[in-house]
């Protein structure tokens, strides 16, 4: 049975008037919890874009979308139930004709064929797409479930606001992860579907991809072992948590999808857990400011496990004149903040890039370049190099390209916010 432990990292010793709180919390899944393991009840969703922009290339996007979902199809588990969506300008049911199958060698051959048959026509309303997967999934509440998306357009035939209404109306009923197929999807909104429904975004640059991206995800569907996870906080009278902030495998920022549980408690959702998965977490806290020699409680961490409650980890304000301890920073909040400053810089790059700012552009993806290379985030750097040619890591020094990929742009701009973690051996260090 899968067990958790949260782990907090911060210098808690502040400067007199200072009263803000940083601290990064460790949170970890292992096998190591009693009992023996037991596979939770999972429902796997596979939503293809099947409208007529898919039949472009000589139909080699539509061709390699059915392998990539034949593939996957294969990747789950007997006994998990699924279905395969169709989406055009309404979401239609591939297989089975209604509800979810059940999965063994008969009910996998016949989605396959299923998918098989499928053939390109009609627009695109992604977010019909997700209230069909919502509807499915509504039919096994209390199962794990997932959500696998396929795009190669913009969400062209829904009305302004509803697509950003149809996530909310899934958010927290399954997790979503969204992928683009090509250059000519929108990455704003396949972020804002990821975002809402905890999950992930990326580019497939080619239909020749999808294969080995549809059976990675899908594997790691599989592997999901709880389903409903999440992180309470308590903050005594006076304090306030200005953000919860994941900041690894990839910044999310959680602090709007917070639920005030009382006063004093709010509960912030981590999705669904493999049973071996570690995330960190960026949290800042405000609290009344103390005297020198003071020291208080800036808030008490604890985790909710599919509805039940474990003990919490301490997050502490110390006031001190000491300043070889009140200016020390801790190493991982430090290493977070700036995985969090390197996206920006990515963010504002490529905007001013986009607008013709060639100056602005340089001054911030060298400064992307810089920090990726500071941290240790490889392959950070290795998709700016598409965008930049670079003289100097350590300086920042580059030079804008002038020829990029539009799919190399993509994938830089969508890629943005995954983070390396900081060295285990270091991480409680201050510096």
């Amino acid at each position: 049975m899968t067990g958790f432990s949260a782990q907090v990292f911060q210098n808690e010793y502040l400067p007199a008037g200072a009263d803000v709180v940083d601290a990064v919390v460790t949170v970890t899944s292992s096998g190591e919890g009693t009992g023996p393991p037991v596979r939770a009840e999972s429902v796997e969703i596979l939503v293809i874009d099947t409208s007529g922009s898919m039949s472009e290339e000589g139909g080699r996007k539509m061709r390699g979308a059915i392998t990539a979902t034949q593939a996957a199809i294969d990747t789950i588990d007997d006994g998990v139930h699924f279905a395969v969506v169709g989406g055009t300008t309404g979401a239609y049911m591939i297989y089975p004709r209604e509800g979810l199958a059940t999965a063994d060698d008969r009910s996998r051959e016949e989605a396959k064929q299923m998918v098989g048959r499928v053939r390109p026509k009609g627009g695109t309303a992604i977010g019909t797409w997700l209230m069909a997967a919502a509807y499915l999934v509504a039919k096994k509440p209390d199962a794990i479930a997932h959500a696998l998306l396929l795009t190669d357009g913009k969400n062209q035939n829904q009305a302004p606001g509803e697509l950003e209404a149809n996530i909310a109306e899934c958010a927290g009923r399954f997790q979503c992860d969204a992928r683009g197929l090509g250059v000519d999807w929108d990455i704003d909104e396949l972020r804002k579907v990821a975002s809402g429904l905890l999950g992930t975004v990326d580019i497939i640059p080619r239909p020749e991809d999808m294969h080995a991206e549809f059976t990675k995800l899908t594997r790691q569907a599989m592997g999901k072992q709880v389903g409903r996870v999440a992180l309470r906080m308590w903050t005594p009278k006076g304090s306030t948590c200005e953000f919860v902030k994941q900041v690894s495998p990839s910044l999310e920022d959680l602090t709007s999808k917070g639920t005030p549980l009382n006063p004093l408690t709010t509960e912030y959702p981590l999705g669904a857990w493999a049973g071996e998965e570690e995330r960190d977490y960026h949290l800042r806290i405000r609290v009344p400011v103390g005297a020198v020699g003071d020291e208080r409680l800036a808030a008490r961490v604890m985790l909710s496990i599919d509805g039940a409650d474990q003990p919490a980890a301490l997050v502490r304000a110390i006031w001190t004149a000491d300043e070889r301890l009140s200016t020390k920073i801790n190493r991982a909040v430090a290493h977070y903040t700036g995985q969090a400053e390197l996206a920006d810089a990515i963010a504002d790059g490529l905007a001013a890039r986009e607008a013709g700012d060639g100056q602005t552009a340089t001054i911030r993806l060298g400064r992307a370049v810089q920090l990726a290379h500071e941290s240790g985030n490889d392959d950070t750097v290795r998709l700016l190099q598409k965008v930049v040619d670079v003289d100097d890591p350590a300086t920042g020094t580059v030079r804008l390209k002038r020829q990029v990929e539009k799919s190399d742009e993509m994938a830089l701009d969508v890629r943005s916010t995954r983070t390396v973690r900081v060295n285990r051996g270091s991480k409680g260090d201050d510096t």
